[in-house]
């Protein structure tokens, strides 16, 4: 061995939280509509679903999320029950890293990870729960001239969609002005078992393609980003999920003396808009889209290591704290 180096860090938060969705819940309950509609997220077709006043029952699957409407009783009453109550959060965590070289220039990396009490997920308001503490493994990854290899079962997320089956192994490389990277879930057996994304820059604008296996067939997506000067920056993307209708999208982002701007819409007649706004190491967002759906969070940073952070969305869940990096 030419090279070895073993870094150790840590992390700790704590803080308060209320109405926040529970992980690992499971949402599966008919809802019987007498009149009126509503609209959720499906999971495995990754879309939302409109349900109209004279459809029939619908049945939720895990994953599944009611996002609004004016029926739909039995379904809302469902997601509802998997919202926590209040309470107190605290958590620590020490996490090791591991690095080397062999002596004909291979590089490779592995980590583990210990991490002990109650965890929230301030990204997606969500209630983690109570981490016992355990010793966990990260990926292990070889790189060298070949790419890079990176084994981690069933901690690889799916290149087209984090809502389809994680994969187990992946392999980046670079051809030529194209980078690659092809992922496959051994247990798979088929369903969604590869995934692959390909990405390329010239003169200023950037594509991203990226595919996937699916019950259904391939579902694929091309996306493009191009900036148009230093503030102001525009996207589109065009996403084809097996067995749905193709999904344009198209957006624009400006930022401006800490003030920024991000809009998309699609022609399935959903759209998405976000404000931002930064000065020092204070933040503030705001998200909200064509559901009424809208989260805004506050972050802060304290020094040493501290930040500060405070969220709050349309299902009044909200959390507050501050973490800590060692």
């Amino acid at each position: 061995m030419a090279s070895a180096d073993i870094t150790i860090g840590g992390h700790a938060a704590a803080g308060i939280y209320s109405g926040l969705d529970k992980k690992n819940a499971v949402v599966a309950a008919a809802a019987t509509k007498t009149s009126g509609n509503f609209t959720y997220y499906d999971a495995s077709a990754n879309a939302i679903v409109e349900v109209a006043d004279d459809s029939a029952a619908v049945t939720l699957a895990a994953g599944d999320h009611v996002i609004g409407g004016t029926n739909g009783t039995a379904a809302v009453t469902a997601k509802a029950a998997t919202f926590s109550d209040d309470g107190i959060y605290s958590n620590a965590g020490v996490d090791f890293t591991m690095s080397g070289a062999t002596d004909n220039g291979i590089t490779f990396s592995a980590s583990v990870n210990i991490d002990a009490g109650m965890e929230v997920d301030t990204g997606d308001f969500e209630l983690d729960g109570k981490d016992g503490g355990t010793a966990g493994l990260g990926s292990v990854s070889m790189s060298g001239a070949f790419g890079t290899l990176t084994f981690d079962d069933g901690g690889i997320e799916n290149l087209y969609s984090d809502s389809l089956t994680n994969a187990d192994v992946s392999y980046s490389t670079t051809v030529g002005a194209v980078s690659l990277t092809i992922a496959h879930d051994t247990a798979a057996a088929g369903d969604s078992a590869n995934s692959v994304s390909a990405g390329y820059s010239a003169s200023g604008m950037d594509f991203t393609l990226t595919a996937s296996e699916a019950k259904a067939g391939t579902s694929t997506k091309l996306a493009v980003a191009y900036a148009l000067n230093d503030t102001i920056s525009l996207s589109g993307k065009t996403d084809q999920a097996a067995g749905a209708e193709s999904v344009q999208t198209i957006g624009a982002k400006t930022t401006l003396n800490g003030v920024s701007v991000s809009v998309e819409s699609a022609n399935n007649s959903t759209w998405d808009v976000d404000l931002g706004y930064t000065a020092g190491g204070f933040a503030l967002t705001y998200g909200t889209d064509e559901t009424s759906v809208w989260a805004a969070t506050a972050t802060a940073a304290l020094g040493g290591g501290a930040t500060f952070a405070a969220g709050i969305n349309q299902e009044d869940s909200m959390y507050a704290g501050v973490s800590f990096a060692f």
